[in-house]
């Protein structure tokens, strides 16, 4: 086979690989962020939930404030049956007592329903701290998996660009500018195989007979003359 093409062949074998590499370099980093993203998220839920609990306490310490300003409006209001003079304003403090006694029973369940929330919460805050813990051992795994990825394939990435250079550096400067045009232009495929099946690997165009036993002879870089890629022939395994 003629040596440029075995070359072309190698070059395009090189920048398949740098494709799937450098794809997987941008891919790494990303799951790096969704992890970090993921570990954000649970801790701002639970900082969430840390908040509701701390409103919910100053809301019953407001609410317990309110019941004893009640409590005491009470206190005065029923002292005040012994200084009533006639009946009418008897009826009026017993009126204003009763009003009380219902606003002491709203304050009252509402205080209760904040201690029954502020307990709900208190489980819930306790179950969520034991999941973080869980959940950032985890992503520290992962990520560290990850770095070890991504560490591993930069490093191949910059051995296979050093063959790849060291192989391109065989080639007639003017061939390797076409060729690395046809590459750009071709979606990463600038040489493609031809086998039995005498169709194209990159475009499936058929390929004429006469080319067949030109690509057979493999004498010379060949291009199909519907896509344009270099062609050579494969022998079936």
């Amino acid at each position: 086979m003629d040596s440029q093409l075995l070359t072309l062949i190698d070059l395009q074998s090189f920048d398949t690989r740098l494709a799937a590499l450098e794809a997987e370099a941008a891919r790494l980093p990303k799951q790096i962020e969704a992890i970090q993203a993921a570990l954000a998220d649970a801790k701002k839920s639970l900082d969430a939930q840390r908040l509701k609990a701390d409103t919910t306490r100053k809301e019953l310490r407001t609410k317990e404030k309110d019941l004893d300003v009640v409590t005491a409006k009470r206190a005065k209001a029923e002292a005040r049956l012994w200084e009533v003079k006639n009946n009418t304003e008897y009826s009026a403090v017993l009126s204003e007592i009763e009003t009380i006694k219902q606003e002491k029973a709203h304050g009252e369940e509402e205080i209760l329903g904040l201690m029954e929330l502020q307990e709900r919460l208190a489980v819930d805050i306790r179950d969520a701290e034991v999941r973080l813990k869980a959940r950032e051992e985890q992503a520290r795994q992962d990520e560290t998996v990850v770095r070890t990825k991504l560490a591993a394939v930069e490093t191949e990435l910059t051995a296979v660009r050093a063959e790849r250079d060291s192989r391109a550096r065989e080639l007639p400067r003017p061939l390797l500018v076409d060729y690395e045009k046809i590459l750009k232009a071709r979606s990463g495929v600038a040489v493609a195989s031809v086998t039995a099946s005498a169709v194209c690997g990159g475009c499936r165009v058929g390929i004429r007979p006469q080319a067949i036993q030109e690509l057979k002879a493999a004498q010379a870089p060949m291009l199909c003359e519907n896509c344009g890629r270099y062609l050579y022939w494969q022998e079936p395994a």
